[in-house]
């Protein structure tokens, strides 16, 4: 994959990043190096960068018991360990975010 980064994003106001990837135009908000949110993929629910896999497809693997290392090595490369350990991250601080109201009168 050879990816040509436009020299700076179209619209800093809205974090929306694009890029040519493989000689096609690929936009996306990034929510971490490897989490992305693209309207033109997947409806814009989470995915990892240049792919169309599913954040929540290796939790739902995860959940079901699948070892860490045979996700990974499943994907060959296109998931790397670090990308799941970012995407793990990015849950369990939405998790506190969204419960903070919650314990803030406790």
């Amino acid at each position: 994959m050879t990816t040509d980064q436009w020299s700076e994003p179209q619209s800093r106001e809205s974090g929306l990043v694009r890029e040519v990837v493989n000689g096609e135009s690929y936009e996306y908000y990034p929510l971490g190096e490897y989490i992305v949110s693209s309207p033109e993929v997947c409806r814009g629910r989470p995915t990892f960068k240049y792919t169309r896999i599913e954040v929540v497809h290796i939790f739902e693997l995860l959940a079901a018991g699948e070892p860490l290392k045979r996700i990974v090595k499943g994907y060959q490369g296109r998931v790397p360990l670090a990308a799941i350990e970012e995407a793990l991250m990015i849950a369990g601080q939405a998790l506190l975010d969204q419960t903070e109201p919650l314990r803030e009168g406790l």
